[in-house]
């Protein structure tokens, strides 16, 4: 063989050499249109704020549990969204929620070396000092691990195609990625946050013609705040809002607000935001982004803040409000103020009414001493049999919703759902037919908080 023939068959060999798929593979894929089948006691759907709480309890009680989530993490709220600060677990000097979901906070924060604030003392209205900064990396890591470790099998990427009744058990028809199959379950628990699989069961759902905003949380770097002149960036902005540079929406709280914002907070509303479908949820992501955009752009021309950056951004704009379930007991906005106890509340919310509007928010404290209750009653949907809800979609009306939806109240909701759906399932029966007094004792052996008229 000549040289440069030599050289030329050496070349080819070697580039052959870095693409033997290309030239030898097998024809497949990587899809699975084969429908499958998988047994459990409880399927959890949703792994957010309330359905990973949930999951856990049903498993450590025994129950085979599957959690389907249609994202890529556990946590919702707190780590999807953001709001890394989970609502209040102590009111008036007392602890008044517990359990499961003050366990993956207490862990987080100490894990994060991190410290808790005092609560022995009743800061009253100035709420923000019992709030807990967690680290939402972690607790999402850790709350993964916890289920894992009870047994609760996890799917990523999954949600519901549709849900039908075969010999009492439920047939839930579940799509993936290159995933097809059939879960077939004797409970399940919906925490989808917009009652999804109440709705398509077939049970009516509840919700205003206006619902909350969304907001995208970011934090923003790049200059020394103490050296802007307030006073021409507050008129720079009021000229940007007038000019419709920016849009009142996107800082509700002022130029200072998105200047100094950090840790979860927002001071940016994305109006109408809605996760109840994909094209809905894209929406809002887009708004959200959009919005970012407004804003960053602003920033950077005014005096002092011409190299700002987007320091921290969440992949989605976090979801306040959607649908509610029509649930055996509705909570209102007076049952929420005034504190009542039912013979069947299981658990405490304790927050204040905080309805974010266009303009913004001003919560609405409790009296001293109140602490509002959670009913089994309203995490049942009306006529519904094996199926139980926690989370945002509980029933109640708009106001007492805007405070039920915070992340502490929702974990206490998860573990009662968890629990009940777990005896319900060893009982073959619904959960409003398990005995309370048998769920407020597996309750209190979980470490939960039972309400009780001796609290103040």
């Amino acid at each position: 063989m000549k040289r440069r023939s030599a050289i030329k068959t050496l070349g080819a060999l070697s580039l052959l050499g870095t693409i033997p798929v290309a030239l030898h593979a097998n024809s497949t894929s990587h899809s699975n249109n084969k429908l499958s089948s998988i047994k459990t006691d409880i399927l959890v759907v949703g792994g957010g704020t309330a359905g990973a709480i949930a999951a856990l309890q049903a498993a450590r009680l025994g129950s085979k549990t599957v959690l389907i989530e249609n994202g890529s993490q556990l946590g919702g709220t707190t780590t999807t969204g953001g709001v890394c600060f989970p609502g209040l677990f102590h009111a008036w000097g007392k602890q008044v929620i517990n359990g499961i979901g003050w366990e993956l906070i207490s862990e987080t924060v100490e894990l994060n070396s991190s410290t808790l604030p005092n609560f022995s003392i009743p800061f009253g209205k100035r709420h923000p000092q019992h709030q807990i900064l967690i680290n939402p990396a972690l607790y999402s890591l850790l709350t993964e691990e916890k289920c894992i470790k009870a047994g609760v099998e996890i799917r990523y990427y999954e949600t519901p195609l549709s849900i039908s009744r075969k010999a009492n058990t439920w047939q839930v028809e579940i799509a993936g990625k290159g995933t097809h199959h059939i879960i077939s379950a004797k409970q399940i628990i919906d925490c989808t946050g917009n009652a999804l699989i109440t709705s398509m069961i077939g049970h009516k759902l509840l919700r205003e013609d206006e619902t909350q905003p969304g907001s995208l949380i970011f934090e923003l770097d790049g200059f020394d705040i103490s050296s802007l002149d307030r006073t021409l960036i507050t008129n720079l902005f009021q000229s940007a809002i007038n000019d419709g540079t920016l849009l009142s929406k996107d800082a509700y709280g002022g130029v200072m607000g998105l200047l100094t914002i950090k840790n979860g907070l927002a001071t940016q509303h994305v109006m109408g935001a809605d996760s109840t479908t994909s094209v809905l949820h894209t929406k809002a992501n887009i708004e959200g982004r959009a919005s970012m955009l407004r804003i960053l752009r602003f920033i950077r021309t005014l005096p002092g803040c011409e190299n700002a950056y987007i320091k921290k951004m969440q992949p989605e704009t976090a979801i306040r409000e959607t649908y509610r379930i029509d649930g055996l007991y509705k909570i209102t906005h007076e049952d929420y103020i005034s504190g009542k106890i039912w013979y069947d509340s299981l658990s405490y919310s304790y927050y204040p009414i905080d309805l974010h509007v266009e303009e913004g928010v001003k919560p609405k404290h409790l009296q001293e001493g109140v602490v509002a209750t959670i009913p089994l009653r309203s995490l049942i949907p009306k006529e519904s049999n094996n199926l139980i809800v926690a989370g945002r979609c509980v029933c109640s009306d708009r106001l007492a919703n805007s405070a039920l939806r915070v992340q502490a109240s929702c974990m206490g909701m998860g573990q009662v759902a968890g629990a009940t759906a777990a005896l319900a399932c060893k009982q073959n029966t619904t959960p409003h037919k398990v005995p309370l007094e048998q769920i407020k004792s597996t309750l209190n052996k979980h470490g939960a908080i039972i309400p009780n008229k001796n609290f103040y």
